[in-house]
């Protein structure tokens, strides 16, 4: 019995600490229910104090205004621009005695990219020889023959006969010119019977298939050298035939990479494809991409997505809106703890985005987290109206 008061004491100190205890662990639960004020005069505005916990659960980012999509993303291929790529080989029977460049070299018009000892070509230039002699020598008759005229020293049958062996003589030269300069076509003057194979344009050697004494010929089954210009490529896209309608020339074209997340690359539809695939029901339709960095390479997979031609609007997260009957809401961050709800209208709605065309404009802060919290604690202040 003597003990009793000390248990007493005992119980009402154990009872104390549980329900200081308990009100601590509602403290952040009381905090973060502090009322926000509403502005004055604009049920649409909500203001915070400095340190309000709500703010550590909402979050806004600056959203620019980028071009409208006319449907889902679609598959596409980068491949070479041909108007910009040549195809190197060598038009007659040779061995590769010499390489001048290596795949990525940048290279200049005429530049040589590998000399080649052909017997064909030391043949095309005995043939060229030997008609400019045979020219030079009838030439020297008919100039004779035209001096003396036609008349008692000189036939006429005669005279005829002299120009027009001369002429036949200077188009047989002309014949073997031009064959030597199939072969040899930037007129590289090499030892021998070698000739130069060069690059017809400025660019970037992109492929090479020769090595040293290699036998080559026009039979080779891929070219010598593959020579383009990397900051202009095609796109080929596979597009539904169902989207044929929205697809016309000059459509614009955003492009997306797996290798450069986040980064978009702009094309341009320069041809319609003619037939429809039977098995996929698709029609292969080309673009002409820029590539102004060279980041883009050739047989690369990427994203394409036709775009509209109504303009640009503001892409935003779904979650960054609020849906209310027959209309659509978003908040935007004014200030520091400061958000005003708005009005948009959706021009397209994806499953992980939507585009705004109304109530928003590009480079404005908009809420993309916790824009229902908002909504929720606006509607308390309002009594349940949007």
């Amino acid at each position: 019995m003597k003990k009793t008061p000390v248990v007493i004491a005992s119980l009402v100190l154990a009872g104390a600490v549980a329900i200081g205890y308990h009100l601590y662990l509602q403290q952040p639960a009381m905090a973060a229910t502090q009322p926000a004020a509403t502005a004055p005069g604009n049920p649409d505005e909500l203001q915070y104090p400095n340190g309000a916990a709500q703010l550590a659960m909402i979050s806004a980012q600056v959203l620019p205004s980028v071009a409208v999509p006319a449907g889902d993303a679609l598959s596409a291929r980068v491949v070479y621009d041909e108007d910009v790529t040549a195809r190197l080989g060598a038009s007659v029977a040779g061995r590769v005695m010499a390489i001048k460049a290596a795949p990525g070299d940048k290279v200049h018009a005429g530049q040589v990219l590998a000399e080649i000892d052909s017997p064909d070509f030391g043949a095309a230039l005995a043939d060229l020889g030997k008609a400019q002699a045979d020219e030079e020598r009838k030439r020297q008759v008919f100039e004779r023959a035209k001096e003396l005229g036609p008349g008692e020293a000189v036939a006429a049958k005669d005279w005829e006969a002299a120009q027009a062996d001369y002429l036949q003589a200077r188009a047989e030269t002309v014949r073997a010119a031009q064959r030597v300069k199939n072969i040899n076509p930037h007129g590289l003057h090499l030892p021998g019977q070698r000739f130069a194979v060069a690059s017809p344009m400025d660019g970037v050697v992109a492929e090479r298939a020769v090595t040293p004494s290699l036998d080559v010929g026009p039979g080779m089954a891929s070219p010598m050298f593959v020579v383009t210009n990397p900051r202009r490529l095609w796109l080929l896209i596979d597009v539904p035939e169902s989207m044929l309608s929205s697809v016309t020339l000059g459509t614009g074209v955003d492009v997306e990479s797996d290798a450069f997340p986040g980064e978009h690359f702009k094309a341009e539809i320069t041809q319609l494809g003619q037939t429809v695939d039977p098995n996929t029901r698709r029609v292969v339709v080309r673009a002409r991409l820029d590539n102004p960095a060279g980041k883009l390479l050739p047989e690369m997979f990427v994203r394409s997505t036709l775009l509209h031609a109504q303009g640009s609007a503001v892409k935003v997260p779904n979650s960054a809106l609020v849906n209310r009957g027959l209309y659509n809401y978003v908040f935007v961050q004014t200030g520091a703890g400061h958000f005003q709800r708005r009005q948009v209208k959706m021009l397209t709605h994806g499953g992980d985005a939507s585009y705004l065309g109304e109530g928003v404009k590009g480079g404005e802060n908009i809420v993309i987290s916790g824009a229902l919290l908002l909504d929720a604690e606006m509607g308390t202040r309002a009594g349940g109206a949007p």
